[in-house]
């Protein structure tokens, strides 16, 4: 975790971490991906698509990209459908992985800044994809909750 502290507040990323898990996936010399996933992703726990050799790769990858949300709170919601395929992953699955690393390589350099700033209005938005799991048919939900100019969660 790098912080720069500043008289406005302190920011916090993981620049280091992120290229760092970029290289070892061997994409540190590849194209940056503009965006994490595709909008209308059709990434299923289907047994139609190849099965990959090393599970743990994909496993890895997808633990160590489970600690960068913490710095990252943007890119929750795509490492929240990558989670979802630990158990049995397949080609695309891996190939949705390489994609995303793609898009964390050119995005390294952002993280959370924390206002030195004493405004303690806390405000909270919400947002409910009624029946978007295409595998349960359940709810996403996500929340984000400041407090000032700061993000809490």
């Amino acid at each position: 975790m790098e912080l720069d502290r500043s008289s406005s507040g302190i920011y916090l990323n993981q620049r280091k971490y992120t290229l760092d898990l970029v290289k070892d996936v061997g994409l540190l010399a590849s194209h940056s991906s503009v965006v994490p996933m595709e909008q209308n992703h059709q990434l299923l726990a289907s047994n139609d698509y190849a099965v990959i050799l090393d599970v743990c790769q994909y496993r890895r990858i997808v633990g160590r990209l489970i600690y960068l949300t913490i710095s990252s709170p943007d890119i929750s919601y795509a490492v929240h459908v990558l989670a979802q395929f630990m158990a049995a992953p397949k080609a695309c699955h891996l190939q949705a992985v390489f994609k995303f690393l793609r898009y964390i390589k050119g995005t390294c350099g952002q993280g959370l800044f924390l206002s030195a700033s004493f405004n303690l209005q806390l405000t909270a938005f919400c947002d409910a994809d009624w029946g978007g799991c295409k595998f349960t048919r359940r709810s996403v939900t996500s929340i984000c909750v400041t407090l000032g100019a700061s993000l809490i969660s």
